[in-house]
């Protein structure tokens, strides 16, 4: 019976259409059963398929199991969830990749729905646990930290950094074509794998559906590898670290905006607003803020370049622009005269302290000046330094 289970998963790779990969560490309780409800699927769905069980080096004997249960087993030495899908993967001989854990909480006989929606076009197609795509979580499946914060907030946070209609961000059962997924460059080798995978294909455009699953309570006897706090931060960081027009771009050129509007009210004149005066003290903060929200827009655009370049990110419209705009160029002429205007202010504030006899800097008129000098300069600066390193940054895309 072994040899036959195990010849029905070791198919040649181009007939193979579907490669189940569980990702497995001590799994001894679960992981033959999940194989061979894998099997079962690949049976009754009439496809040629296999099971590829990537251990991440347990010790509890699940190897043996699963390769009883008929599975072929790969052993991946760097540890982590994304490690061990990612070995997977490459190891996988199917047109499709169907993944899933294999602790016996995902309903494989679900299955046939993904391959339905493989074969219809889509690129990826992802399970939905949660009610509002049609999913059923069971009583105990999923810890109520998770249940109404982590999944809901992250997945709406994703849904807004990359214009995707995904509903449940973290779904661990999912199928996808293994072709196009290689192509991804997919790399990170924690749970934090689940969200790169769709962050990725959501910026390459991939066609993406969504079925819904229902999860289950696991088979294990221990605790889950996954960590609600740290789990989560990696995930999120990883969302805000692709998402640099969101994290830098969008915060800073409104922290400019408001800045060089407050600031454009009180170059001239104080201005008092419902009896409360602003005058110098509110035009150094909004200086202040012109600086500030210039430089996290300088910091949007570096990393909207590098991620382009280093090929994180694929081309898009912005960095094409700033690239095609020759930013050294702009930068040194658009930076000089700034610093110029800035000088000229410095000049005139100094001639203004003069008649003065070199006292106290308090008239409003100089301090206008010399705010003026301070933000007209340093901007100037920054502008200069800006441009060069933009320009840097696309050395590369002027070479291919």
């Amino acid at each position: 019976m072994e040899t036959n289970l195990q010849s029905e998963c070791q198919i040649k790779t181009n007939q193979v259409e579907v490669s189940f990969v569980l990702p497995c560490l001590n799994e001894a309780r679960t992981v033959g059963a999940c194989v061979r409800d894998c099997l079962g699927v690949i049976r009754s769905s009439n496809v040629v398929g296999e099971v590829v069980v990537a251990d991440n080096g347990s010790t509890d004997g699940s190897q043996k199991l699963a390769e009883s249960a008929g599975a072929r087993v790969i052993h991946v030495q760097r540890r982590g969830y994304g490690s061990a899908l990612l070995a997977g993967i490459r190891s996988a001989e199917g047109k499709y990749v169907v993944m899933g854990d294999s602790d016996m909480s995902y309903d494989f006989t679900q299955v046939p729905r993904f391959i339905e929606k493989l074969r219809q076009g889509n690129d990826l197609v992802m399970g939905c646990r949660m009610s509002r795509g049609g999913g059923t979580i069971l009583p105990g499946a999923m810890p109520l930290l998770h249940h109404w914060l982590g999944n809901p907030v992250l997945s709406i946070l994703g849904r807004i950094l990359f214009a995707t209609d995904i509903i449940d961000f973290q779904c661990g059962i999912r199928g996808f074509s293994r072709e196009r997924a290689l192509e991804l460059g997919l790399c990170t080798p924690g749970m934090e794998f689940a969200s790169e995978m769709i962050v990725k294909a959501s910026l390459a455009k991939w066609k993406i559906a969504q079925v819904p699953v229902t999860l289950r309570q696991d088979g294990r006897n221990r605790p889950p590898h996954l960590r609600t706090w740290r789990d989560g931060w990696r995930h999120l960081r990883f969302m805000l670290l692709h998402a640099p027009r969101w994290l830098f771009l969008l915060p800073g050129l409104s922290v400019m905006l408001l800045s060089a509007c407050s600031y454009a009210a009180l170059i001239w004149a104080p201005v008092t607003f419902h009896g409360i005066r602003f005058d110098t003290k509110t035009l150094l903060i909004a200086a202040a803020g012109i600086l500030v929200g210039f430089q996290v827009t300088l910091m949007g655009l570096f990393s909207e370049l590098f991620c382009q370049t280093t090929g994180l990110l694929p081309s898009r419209n912005l960095g094409d622009a700033v690239l095609k705009s020759g930013p050294f160029e702009k930068g040194l002429l658009f930076g000089g005269m700034l610093f110029l205007g800035g000088a000229l202010c410095l000049v005139l504030g100094f001639l203004n302290w003069k008649k003065t006899g070199f006292g106290d800097l308090d008239s409003p008129n100089t301090l206008r000046l010399i705010i003026s000098s301070v933000t007209g300069m340093s901007l100037g600066v920054q502008a200069v330094f800006g441009g060069f390193v933009l320009a840097v940054l696309g050395i590369k895309s002027d070479s291919e």
